[in-house]
């Protein structure tokens, strides 16, 4: 019996045979488990509030079920007025290293990546990805054909965050929020499409063994912005992590700062005050970042000089 094929063939993965069509094929197949080679859904077996909420409480300190205790939890508000230009005009360089942020997720994912000519590294046209949400190797090749077959994904997706919190941000918040690494991921195509704007309630990846550190991911990010949470969302990130205590939370502020003060700023990044900081342009600045220190950060949220 001939096993689930470890890549899906770029002519399978768009046009007709994306979405539906594509889960339908895929299913099909022989030896193919239809949840793993393709779209996550709905988690089962969802703690109660009450033994959700225990897990948090009583998990290791310094790890994301731990973290999610500081996740609020509230309704979500309507979506009116969300627009992709509410989070800025496409990508930007926010950290201004001359790359926009797709291309330097792309760079920093892919492996064995290949840049233009004549663009400072900046433009990747190949490379090859593990992808995450799927456990497959996907061969990326940048073309009109082909350069959907790899997508930067918003972990916690632009217009959920802007249902749970970011309605009320400025534009220079929200555009750091949409170009934010740890919110980015390079991942599958057609399974970021499907996930849409999800949360953890309503999709998580297929590929099982990837999920605790993708629910810790999203907890990282909501809490770091002050973002909020669904009580079915809240407690589908609890079942999960469950299963996982141990699960550290990535981008965590004490090892941030711990990195930043191993590491020095570069020279020309030792920022005297918010002023100096919005006067390179560098505003708002976030913990870990070249120059950052806590008195930027009156708030406590990570993020400074907003």
């Amino acid at each position: 019996m001939p096993p689930c094929p470890p890549v899906v063939p770029s002519r399978l993965r768009r046009g007709v045979l994306a979405g539906s069509a594509l889960l339908v094929l895929l299913g099909g197949l022989p030896g193919c488990d239809l949840l793993s080679a393709t779209a996550g859904g709905p988690l089962t077996g969802v703690l109660d509030d009450a033994d959700a909420e225990e897990a948090s409480a009583t998990a290791p300190p310094g790890s994301a079920l731990a973290a999610l205790a500081d996740l609020q939890v509230r309704g979500r508000a309507p979506q009116t007025g969300y627009e992709r230009e509410q989070f800025g005009d496409g990508w930007v360089d926010t950290d201004r290293n001359g790359c926009d942020t797709r291309n330097d997720v792309l760079a920093r994912d892919l492996t064995g990546e290949t840049s233009r000519p004549g663009t400072n590294d900046c433009v990747v046209v190949s490379g090859t990805l593990a992808d995450p949400y799927s456990g497959r190797t996907i061969e990326f090749r940048r073309g009109e054909d082909t350069s959907d077959d790899v997508q930067i994904d918003h972990v916690v997706a632009l217009s959920d965050a802007w249902q749970k919190g970011a309605q009320s941000w400025d534009a220079d918040r929200r555009t750091a929020f949409a170009n934010d690494p740890l919110n980015l991921l390079a991942v599958d195509g057609p399974l970021n499409m499907q996930k849409g704007d999800g949360d953890a309630a309503t999709w998580l990846p297929p590929n099982t063994a990837y999920r605790c550190a993708y629910v810790a991911r999203q907890v990282a990010v909501k809490t770091g912005y002050g973002l909020w949470a669904t009580r079915a969302e809240w407690n589908a990130a609890a079942t999960v992590l469950a299963d996982c205590p141990q699960e550290p939370l990535p981008g965590d502020p004490a090892e941030e700062a711990a990195s930043v003060q191993a590491s020095p700023a570069p020279a020309g990044t030792g920022y005297a005050d918010c002023d100096a900081v919005r006067a390179a342009g560098a505003a708002p600045i976030r913990r870990g970042a070249p120059g950052w220190t806590d008195a930027f950060d009156g708030d406590g949220d990570g993020i400074g000089c907003e």
